[in-house]
């Protein structure tokens, strides 16, 4: 069995067993190709040496750490199930080091710069002057910076929403996140508002009523893309007076996390909130806790300055 039928052998593996999504499934194969394509005789039987000598070149060629470590770890989980296969004796990565990486801080939006946002796409909702194209994406767009900044959902999990969701009036829902894993996430009455509004525009548009999506596509999915969404949040920002190189949807994701630490939220909840398998991840926020302590400090110790 050469390289790339083991790889395949192992996306299957990932796939069947463990449940891997799509995207992740795509990431392992870019990741194992490239190396197997760079490192002589394939991946498969490639020895310390030349994982070594890959992860040198794709340094050298201007990789960041991130993503060094990234195709590390795809390795590593190669040669995982070689070896429990019983089709490599041993694993050439054992004794490789994970490429240092920082942690950078997330980028955010200040409270102000997000009510800005939301207020801008609520006028555009509102705007009677529109035309029925442009007024319906208004209201789609309305709905869903509102349900993101409400419940800080990955974008992925955001645009592939059933459309049982706004079809109930409950204060929270079930989302199913990374891994097929549940999670209860909140919802404000402003978001369950402008949910409301886009699920009436919707049901006027005979090709949107019937989908099981509650932002329906003409996409291979189904619905809306994460490339629309981001693509048009960029827009709505640069209306709302706000640099659009500044926003994406996992910046207002940040900026969730970011304000419900700043005004009391635990962190252990805000990593329920967020769906973190580890609250490792959540923990690029101690910044804001840092922040806040020292703020708490500043304004209530009696012998502060």
């Amino acid at each position: 069995m050469n390289s790339a039928a083991r790889i395949e052998a192992f996306l299957e593996m990932m796939s069947a067993e463990r449940g891997a999504a799509e995207n992740t499934l795509s990431s392992y194969r870019r990741d194992l190709e490239d190396a197997s394509a760079e490192i002589d005789g394939g991946l498969a039987g490639a020895a310390a040496a030349d994982i070594r000598n890959y992860l040198d070149e794709i340094a050298a060629r201007g990789f960041a750490a991130t993503s060094q470590a990234r195709k590390l770890s795809a390795m590593r989980q190669f040669f995982k199930f070689l070896y429990a296969e019983g089709l490599r004796g041993d694993d050439p990565t054992g004794t490789l080091d994970s490429p240092k990486k920082g942690r950078p801080l997330p980028k955010t939006m200040s409270e102000a710069d997000t009510g800005r946002l939301i207020d801008c796409a609520a006028q555009e909702a509102a705007d009677a002057s529109l035309n029925d194209g442009d007024g319906l994406a208004a209201l789609r767009l309305h709905a869903l910076v509102e349900v993101l900044y409400a419940t800080g959902l990955r974008v992925s999990e955001l645009v592939g929403l059933p459309v049982t969701v706004a079809r109930r009036d409950d204060r929270f829902f079930m989302v199913h996140g990374k891994g097929d894993k549940e999670r209860m996430v909140p919802l404000s009455a402003k978001a369950r508002v402008a949910m409301r509004a886009w699920l009436a525009a919707r049901a006027t548009v005979p090709a949107l009523a019937d989908s099981p999506f509650l932002f329906p596509a003409a996409s291979d999915s189904g619905y809306l893309s994460r490339q629309v969404f981001a693509r048009d949040l960029k827009g709505l920002a640069a209306r709302a007076g706000i640099a659009s190189a500044k926003i994406s949807p996992h910046v207002l994701r940040h900026a969730f996390a970011s304000h419900l630490l700043q005004n009391g939220a635990d962190l252990r909840a805000v990593q329920q909130l967020l769906g973190h398998a580890d609250i490792s991840t959540t923990q690029i926020y101690t910044h804001v806790l840092e922040e806040r302590l020292v703020r708490l400090v500043n304004d209530h110790h009696p012998l502060a300055d």
